[in-house]
């Protein structure tokens, strides 16, 4: 795979000045750390070595298409995965009985940790993961998503089950219409300034990935919509670029989202993001990167408060 953007210099990060050696580096993990191929469940079966696999599904009045995607998980049940949850975000329509009656087991961010006040956004959602679902290796997969292919599992666990190194999948679409959304496209710009590092990375707000349990109990959860930032770079930061990979997993379709909705998106994961790397002269500030794209500035402004490391807080809760 050859990367189309290039690593840019201004780097918060010592060792990272020189554009030519990272863009190198960049390169590198792209080649090692990409996967774009299907896989025998047979091979996953004896790799797993006693690994159970979760599928964790938010969703939040998705009564649509919820049932669809479950189901194509469920088929894998008995063999690759393990259990599959709905953990439901105050939906007011049928998500919670369709999602009952295509297979999964259905939780409410209530009963995951009844005693801890709900916040809302999906950081939240995915803070309670690990308590909601018993795998050692978590995949997550969207609720909107629109004839989801059964494959999608496979291929984002699939990584983690052969080179035990990994520690967070990233999913991928290049053929997905809303791929160069303009969400992304504002954290892409300030990850070329900020943290190049990360320029390899595909789709950073992709709501599909896998991870290990230890992952997602030992790092904060950003809220809202900067979960997925605050989850790479954390990654990043504790283990370093090789513990990350991606997967392609061909055609994605979701519902569309409106573009306010958007504006939402884009402002919390860019504000997670010069959160988590500050901000260097020359690069953009929020509303720079937010005006680039076309959006005016949400009048709430973004959550700030990152859920503490699941671990962390059970032993001070108990």
């Amino acid at each position: 795979m050859t990367l189309l953007t290039s690593a840019s210099t201004g780097s918060a990060r010592p060792d990272t000045h020189d554009s030519r050696i990272l863009s190198d580096r960049v390169q590198a993990w792209a080649d090692q750390n990409t996967w774009d191929r299907s896989w025998r469940s047979g091979d996953l079966l004896g790799a797993k070595s006693g690994r159970a696999v979760s599928v964790v599904i938010p969703a939040h009045d998705d009564e649509e298409t919820v049932g669809t995607v479950v189901a194509g998980v469920v088929s894998l049940l008995g063999g690759l995965v393990d259990e599959v949850v709905v953990i439901d975000c105050g939906s007011v329509d049928a998500t919670a009985q369709r999602a009952a009656a295509a297979g999964a087991r259905v939780e409410t961010r209530e009963s995951v940790l009844p005693r801890v006040p709900v916040r809302p956004g999906r950081g939240e959602v995915l803070w309670r993961a690990p308590a909601a679902a018993s795998g050692d290796l978590i995949v997550v997969l969207d609720a909107d998503l629109v004839d989801p292919d059964p494959d999608y599992v496979p291929r984002l666990v699939a990584p983690l089950i052969v080179h035990p190194e990994l520690r967070l999948v990233k999913g991928f679409s290049r053929s997905d219409p809303q791929s160069g959304d303009p969400a992304e496209r504002v954290v892409q710009r300030l990850i070329a300034s900020l943290l190049p590092e990360l320029a390899g990375v595909e789709q950073v707000l992709s709501g599909g990935f896998a991870a290990t349990r230890s992952l997602l109990n030992s790092l904060p959860m950003a809220p809202g919509s900067g979960v997925e930032v605050g989850l790479l770079t954390d990654t990043l930061e504790r283990y370093g670029l090789d513990a990350i990979g991606q997967a392609n997993l061909g055609l994605v379709r979701r519902r569309r989202w409106a573009r306010p909705d958007l504006a939402v998106v884009a402002c919390q994961a860019a504000s997670t993001l010069l959160q988590r790397v500050g901000t260097t002269t020359g690069a953009p500030s929020l509303e720079e990167a937010i005006s680039s794209v076309g959006f005016a500035m949400p009048a709430q402004s973004p959550a700030r408060f990152d859920r503490p490391p699941l671990r962390a807080w059970r032993t001070v809760a108990v």
